[in-house]
């Protein structure tokens, strides 16, 4: 299934039919795989404890009109007609509002902002400029003032990406333990028991267990598997509708909510804990919309997805409101209206289901976490790329077997549906609450609208889902303790790792060596300078780095060309690739020293080490060879210092400087009249050979030739990658608070994650690190 169809929009791209209902076809298997699985557990969990079910039907009518409700208002006019409009260069979800922002207002949390950033095609440069005396600009005022408004802006998202962890815990667990207690119906009750959490946490482990070998190759089943769902929860709906009550139409009603909450009242309140489950797997419209384009999820959502689920909802109250007399046990659940000749065949599709609608879950988790990593909001780990065609199909070790362990935990921990939804209900809600706040900013300083209008949002969205999370909250010792729990812990890291962070950077850039030093080595730096080139990560986007002065005033040699590599991140989703590398000259021409800064977008996904390695020196060759490279003189460097020119990968260069390697000495010539060939000397024994193909046109100059010439001499002695470690340490004197958090908290985290190049898979032969303990 290839996702990347729907990636890269230019602007307002028009797109044939065929191609939008083949994303829409598509959308089925990813986006809605656990919002079509609701119906497995909607109902049980909503007269698990709070209302009964009684023969005047008013309880259950009551409950399918508030279904019917809340699905037509929250996904339908919310989300579909509302929030995928607020895209960020066509992606979605919370960080995707929250980078909205950021662009429109100065709240980024980005440490290593620059004014260069702004150009990107990506940045969306139209943005207008608010009259002085309007509301926006008031607002947009007061948030760049005050740092307070700003870090909460930040903890918000923060606390919609771990209601979104949490998610990815509760949903698999909640959908294959309801998809499997279909057993209940086949069995006794002695032994259903006994088979319902074993047979749960078997299919759990599988799913996790198989999370490292990607969903490509089985992907084209998601779809096909989530349509034969929908067609038969529709299917049995109309014939539950048609067979027990054809006139359940009525209870679409609003009029049957005001009867069912006067006559349950409080019951009734509490109750709508489980009502809310009908919108599980809703935020994912907005939060998978990089995969595909607006209109393909609204036509699968309202040609598909919308009808099957009211079908079904309609089915199962239809069902109920001739049958009074169901046994407690079995809590008036799903399977009890599927006509019992069909109970096995849907059994086995509706664990099908649940295991897609997980799988997407999962993947979505796995995605916002490398986001929030990508943002310095959460500590480095390790990221495999599954497949390289679908996009964002990722896998992350660490995080999935956490996510294994703790979801098999609250499988065994609960073992029924019942606290499982108060759980994952407030983690939905909690969700939908942030994405509502931010939409209401987004409204103002981006789309530049009425505040009337924005007010109007909150009011009207805001109310439905304060209501349904206050029931929700009610039910915090039966289980709805558990998301709350899972946030906590993973925003106390997110915070902790940024602000470590950002005081290693504070630390960085009050302590950086001025250029000024760097020219009065000369251009040996006063040290011997051996063949190679020394690669310096650095966070810094301009300066030298302290940890490079603590090198050269210990150790006696450097290599003859010095990189100061800078990775960063920025607020857009994705940066095109001849935007990728910002370059320039540090000190003289003739001092071999260049600062190159790698930007990516929060969603891009960073390239191995050989490719990367290649598309670095390219870069920095095309530097050399371009006419603002040239143009620089070499007398007064204060004149060119930190002056970057915007280089794209080579791919972008068809035309430009390519890198050639070469085992041993079987290099055969090149039969071109295009290109001009610069080989280095012969060497004894080489391992390696490594060629630039300079085009013929523009000419380049003598002195551009001969730095070329010694860039491509030290590509071929090798890159050794050299990292500052540091080690964060609270000055004396400082509080408590501070010194938990930087000397326990933020270095425990530091030794147990990667190392900021953990994305390029630097060869350890390679690297050597500089540690440098940093007290603030």
């Amino acid at each position: 299934m290839d996702l990347e169809a729907g990636l890269y929009h230019d602007g307002v791209k028009k797109q044939s039919w065929r191609t939008v209902l083949s994303l829409a076809y598509q959308s089925l298997g990813v986006v809605y795989g656990d919002l079509s699985t609701s119906p497995l557990y909607v109902f049980k969990s909503t007269f698990a404890e709070d209302i009964e079910h009684s023969e005047t039907n008013e309880e259950i009518f009551g409950v399918l009109s508030f279904i019917f409700w809340t699905l037509t208002l929250i996904p339908l006019l919310k989300y579909v007609f509302i929030v995928l409009r607020a895209d960020d260069n066509g992606e979605g979800g919370t960080f995707a509002l929250y980078s909205l922002l950021c662009r429109h207002a100065k709240v980024s949390s980005l440490l290593s902002r620059q004014s260069a950033d702004e150009e990107l095609s990506n940045y969306k440069k139209d943005i207008i400029s608010p009259s002085q005396t309007s509301f926006r600009a008031r607002l947009k005022s007061v948030l760049e003032k005050h740092r307070v408004l700003q870090r909460f802006l930040l903890i918000l998202a923060l606390i919609g990406a771990c209601m979104v962890i949490g998610d990815g815990i509760l949903t698999p667990a909640i959908s294959v333990f309801s998809a499997v207690s279909g057993v209940e119906l086949s069995m006794s009750k002695e032994h259903h028991k006994y088979v319902e959490v074993p047979a749960a946490c078997i299919i759990l482990i599988v799913l996790f267990s198989l999370q490292h070998y990607g969903t490509h190759r089985i992907g084209f089943l998601f779809a096909p598997v989530v349509i034969l769902w929908l067609f038969c929860i529709s299917s049995i709906g109309l014939y539950n509708i048609f067979h027990w009550n054809p006139h359940v139409y009525q209870a679409l009603s609003p009029y049957y909510m005001y009867k069912f909450l006067k006559k349950t009242q409080r019951g009734g309140y509490k109750a709508l804990g489980g009502i809310l489950l009908c919108i599980t797997g809703s935020e994912a419209m907005f939060a998978d919309l990089g995969h595909f384009t607006q209109l393909s999820i609204k036509i699968a959502f309202t040609s598909m997805v919308y009808p099957a689920l009211v079908l079904a909802y309609m089915g199962q109250a239809a069902y109920l409101s001739k049958h009074h007399a169901i046994e407690s046990d079995y809590h008036i659940g799903f399977y009890v209206s599927v006509p019992e000749s069909l109970r096995w065949p849907v059994l086995f599709v509706a664990v099908l289901a649940a295991v897609v609608g997980s799988q997407a879950i999962i993947t979505g988790t796995f995605s916002i976490i490398k986001q929030c990593s990508n943002l310095g909001c959460f500590p480095n780990v390790k990221t495999v790329h599954t497949s390289s065609k679908v996009h964002g199909q990722i896998y992350i070790p660490e995080i999935n077997w956490i996510l294994m362990v703790l979801c098999l935990a609250i499988t065994v921990g609960f073992r029924d549906t019942t606290r499982m939804g108060n759980a994952s209900g407030l983690a939905v809600i909690t969700v939908m609450l942030v994405t509502t706040c931010l939409m209401s900013l987004v409204i103002v300083l981006c789309w530049n609208k009425s505040v009337i209008l924005a007010i109007c949002f909150v009011l009207f969205f805001g109310s439905i889902e304060a209501l349904y999370f206050s029931a929700s909250l009610i039910k915090f010792l039966e289980g709805a303790w558990v998301p709350i729990a899972i946030a906590f812990i993973f925003v106390m890291v997110m915070c902790i790792w940024h602000y470590g962070t950002q005081k290693t950077y504070e630390f960085d850039v009050q302590n950086k060596v001025s250029v000024d030093w760097l020219l009065s080595l000369g251009p040996s730096l006063g040290i011997v300078r051996v063949r190679g080139i020394g690669l310096i990560h650095t966070e810094l986007v301009s300066g030298i780095p302290a940890i490079f002065s603590h090198f050269v005033t210990n150790l006696p040699a450097f290599h003859q060309v010095l990189v100061f590599l800078c990775v960063k991140s920025v607020s857009v989703p994705h940066v095109k690739h001849e935007e990728r590398f910002l370059v320039g000259h540090i000190g003289p021409k003739e001092y071999r020293i260049y600062r190159c800064i790698v930007r990516y977008g929060y969603r891009d996904a960073h390239k191995d080490d050989m490719e990367f390695e290649n598309d670095l020196i390219c870069s920095i060759a095309e530097f050399i060879r371009s006419a603002k490279a040239t143009s620089n003189t070499v007398k007064h460097p204060p004149d060119h210092i930190d002056k970057m020119v915007v280089i794209g990968s080579p791919s972008t260069h068809a035309d430009g400087i390519q890198v050639h390697e070469d085992e041993g000495d079987n290099i055969e010539p090149v039969s071109t009249s295009e290109v001009r060939e610069i080989k280095s000397p012969k060497m004894a024994t080489p391992r390696k050979r490594v060629r630039f193909l300079i085009p013929e046109s523009p000419k380049i100059d003598n002195d551009t030739r001969e730095e070329l010439q010694e860039l491509m001499e030290a590509r071929e002695a090798g890159i050794a990658y050299i990292l500052g470690h540091s080690y964060l340490k609270a000055k004396q004197g400082s509080s408590f608070f501070k010194r938990s958090v930087l000397n326990f908290g933020y270095g425990f985290l530091r030794r147990n994650s990667r190392p900021p190049t953990h994305a390029f898979s630097v060869p350890h032969a390679s690297t050597l690190e500089v540690g440098m303990v940093c007290y603030v």
